[in-house]
């Protein structure tokens, strides 16, 4: 069996499965490839990271398969707000539902952060972004692809995870030191502070 993996992060899964199944389990490395990109992938936001200080400025982006609640986005809102640091957000909502930006966020929330942060609601070329000497981190839901740029970059995981197999990935690269999960209260919600 191929997998996407490596020793280094997976040997002792790789030994346990082999061991458990009889197969040969040949890690073929980390396979790199680019997401979709589209107009938002601009200059713009390229240019606009090229006056921050390296690894300054965080990336926040939960894919297109999961989108967040009305709660959960004014959490992350506000903890963007209250961090004090540069960041880039994309907001994704579903493909039938155009929204303001500005109705969905909180209110006062674009003035409060000024120059300090871009708020995207379109694919971007993700890895052209983590890839940037400016990104000191990324708040990511920890699926296996975003797991591996991560990776291939050298940028710091802030886990926030969501289902499927986000979870067992957000506990393996905080095993591994590259991540650390956000906090939530006992129903599983995260919270500004």
């Amino acid at each position: 069996m191929l997998m996407s993996t490596s020793r280094t992060i997976e040997g002792k899964y790789i030994d346990y499965f082999t061991k458990l199944s009889n197969w040969k389990v040949i890690p073929v490395g980390l396979l790199i490839k680019n997401h979709v990109t589209s107009d938002v992938d601009k200059v713009e936001v390229i240019d606009w990271l090229g006056t921050k200080d390296e690894y300054s400025t965080i990336f926040v982006s939960f894919g297109n398969e999961y989108f967040l609640s009305k709660e959960e986005m004014d959490e992350v809102a506000f903890g963007l707000e209250l961090s004090n640091v540069n960041f880039i957000w994309v907001v994704r909502f579903p493909e039938r539902e155009k929204q303001n930006l500005e109705d969905v966020l909180p209110k006062g929330f674009f003035e409060r952060i000024g120059e300090r942060g871009i708020v995207l609601d379109k694919c971007v070329l993700q890895s052209r972004i983590l890839n940037h000497s400016s990104i000191g981190g990324f708040v990511s839901p920890c699926g296996w692809h975003n797991v591996i740029e991560c990776l291939d970059f050298g940028v710091p995981i802030i886990a926030m995870h969501i289902h499927l197999d986000q979870p067992m990935n957000a506990k393996l690269m905080v095993e591994l030191g590259v991540a650390m999960e956000i906090v939530r209260d006992d129903d599983g919600k995260i919270h500004r502070k």
